[in-house]
């Protein structure tokens, strides 16, 4: 044990927490990376409490701790139903300056636990998060780890995103406060504790500089999270919302907060797998986010969020079933709305819009401040194409439509010769930097709304010009203040037949669809010129031909 200044000697470090229910093989990864750790044993104790497990992870506890005494202790006890009642059992008996969490299924860097209590000795941390990463597709929300920051606020930064217990608290902190988790709770039992460590700590540090924890997805996907269903989480969320409460007064921290929960564990609820629950579990969903939005959904919580989101909640609160589940059915099939720009603002057009049964405010379909790039990209694509010629000039005739009606008097089509960032291939479009002015449109230009009225095409006629290039279609869109460029699909749409045009020094234009599917025109000269390598080749063989045809 360490036997420094300020240390009481044969007391560790660190505790670390194990709760565990049949979690075999990931428990012995997880243990293994436990004793192994660079603090060391004599600063180290390890806590498990089988949990009932019925395969072999009470036996193997047993067995580290036979080949590691005084180290690793190990309880056994009868099921609970979730990881809070033996957390609860390890706390009692830790003796650790500071307590640490890992999931049974999940381990640590080799230097994780050395570099969390240095951090906390350091800077007087009564709370030290350590940069965490998902293995086997688990996600873990990356927003917190951009930086080390040894002060971080619980209310401005990404700290309410990352609420999981697996982080390093004084233990001190934990008994002066009686932080414990909730055992009735068989979802985010953890949130409860986290959020009241939190909010009691005196100074919380992040560490971004290093690995610290390795959450995996288990290959059966029985990870207690992924087991719950929507009655259960909900019930939950209603406890760790309404606890937060008596913690955090209503105001801007309270909101910074509660995003998390709306954005994440109450959207979850009304996401792709809704409609698949049968009508009485649909209502009692939308009743029990109802009472809660009616509580904490407050104007500045609303306008805060994603429109998709904030839709969805706002009708469930509503009681509007048939209307949210058209969100999310036509969305799944066809991706986002078509967008209305008016007075120089941008709704996207969720049904309820402007529905005067629901007298919904339009504020709530509003952008605002949003990046909207995929849901530009969902709804932009190829209508049709094909050349126009008059003499040696050739020009390439494209009909788009676009997923946007009214205002649209700047949407342009172009032809770009710069590919787009990678950074665009995931939404499928981007939001050009703050300053980035529409393009002039090139040729003729005209725009119409569609029959249906969910969109306008524009139709563009632009010359194309004698020179090798490969030229990306991109429409050119102006959206609540942003700038958009969007890359034109063609869905599959017929595409013209390649052309030749010019008489002397012929050129050939084609269009195709690239590997991502979005359209491009490819202009070269028909015969490359003698200067070039193949073409100098090509035009040296044919003079040697017709030097012996005509000897």
């Amino acid at each position: 044990m360490r036997t420094s200044a300020g240390v009481t000697v044969g007391v560790p470090d660190v505790t670390v927490v194990v709760a565990v229910y049949n979690t075999m093989p990931y428990l012995t990864e997880c243990l293994n990376s436990l004793v192994g750790q660079s603090i060391g044993l004599d600063r180290l104790e390890v806590v498990a409490v089988d949990d009932g497990s019925t395969d072999d992870s009470g036996a193997e506890l047993d067995r580290f701790a036979e080949s590691y005494p005084g180290t690793v202790k190990v309880l056994h006890q009868e099921n609970s139903g979730g990881p809070a009642a033996p957390s609860n059992r390890a706390l009692e008996l830790a003796t650790g300056r500071y307590v640490y969490f890992i999931g049974s299924d999940d381990h640590l860097g080799r230097e994780a636990l050395e570099r969390l209590v240095a951090c906390a000795d350091e800077h007087g941390s009564d709370v030290v998060v350590g940069k965490m990463v998902g293995t086997n597709g688990r996600y873990v929300h990356q927003a917190l780890y951009k930086k080390t920051d040894p002060d971080v606020s619980l209310y401005d930064s990404a700290l309410p995103f990352t609420l999981a217990n697996t982080k390093l608290f004084r233990r001190e902190l934990v008994e002066q406060f009686k932080l414990r988790f909730p055992e009735d709770l068989p979802v985010g039992s953890d949130q409860p504790f986290t959020i009241e460590a939190c909010v009691r700590a005196k100074k919380i540090s992040v560490l971004a500089d290093y690995t610290y924890y390795y959450a995996v997805k288990r290959g059966d996907a029985s990870n207690i999270t992924y087991r719950a269903d929507h009655l259960a989480r909900l019930r939950c969320t209603a406890e760790i919302m309404r606890f937060t409460a008596g913690l955090i007064e209503a105001g801007p921290d309270r909101d910074a907060m509660f995003k998390r929960h709306f954005t994440w564990e109450l959207a979850k609820l009304i996401q792709d797998d809704f409609p698949s629950l049968d009508r009485t579990t649909q209502e009692e969903v939308c009743a029990g986010i109802a009472a809660l939005a009616d509580d904490y959904f407050t104007e500045a919580l609303r306008d805060s969020m994603d429109v998709k989101r904030r839709v969805r909640i706002a009708l469930a609160q509503r009681g509007a079933v048939p209307e949210l589940l058209r969100a999310i059915s036509e969305e799944a099939a066809a991706g986002a709305p078509p967008m209305l720009l008016e007075d120089g603002r941008a709704y996207l057009r969720y049904p309820g819009f402007r529905d005067p049964a629901l007298a919904l405010p339009d504020r709530l379909y509003e952008v605002l401040g949003e990046s909207v790039p995929r849901q530009l990209a969902d709804g932009t694509g190829l209508v049709s194409a094909w050349w126009e010629q008059q003499g040696q000039e050739l020009t390439v005739a494209l009909s788009v439509r676009v997923p946007v009606t009214g205002e649209t008097d700047h949407a342009v089509i172009r032809l770009a010769d710069k590919a787009m960032p990678k950074s665009a291939d995931k939404p499928g479009a981007r939001r050009l930097p703050v300053g980035s002015e529409l393009p002039a449109p090139v040729g003729e230009l005209s725009r119409t709304t569609t029959d249906d009225g969910t969109g306008t095409v524009l139709t563009a006629r632009m010359p194309v010009k004698p020179v090798k290039a490969k030229l990306g279609v991109r429409a050119y869109l102006d959206v609540a203040g942003s700038t958009y460029e969007v890359p034109v699909r063609t869905l599959d749409r017929p595409l013209p037949l390649a052309r030749r045009w010019r008489e002397k020094n012929p050129y050939r234009a084609s269009a195709n669809a690239n590997a991502k599917g979005r359209l491009v025109i490819t202009t070269a000269p028909l015969w490359e010129s003698p200067s070039s390598g193949e073409g100098s080749r090509l035009r040296h063989l044919m003079s040697r031909v017709k030097r012996k045809l005509t000897r």
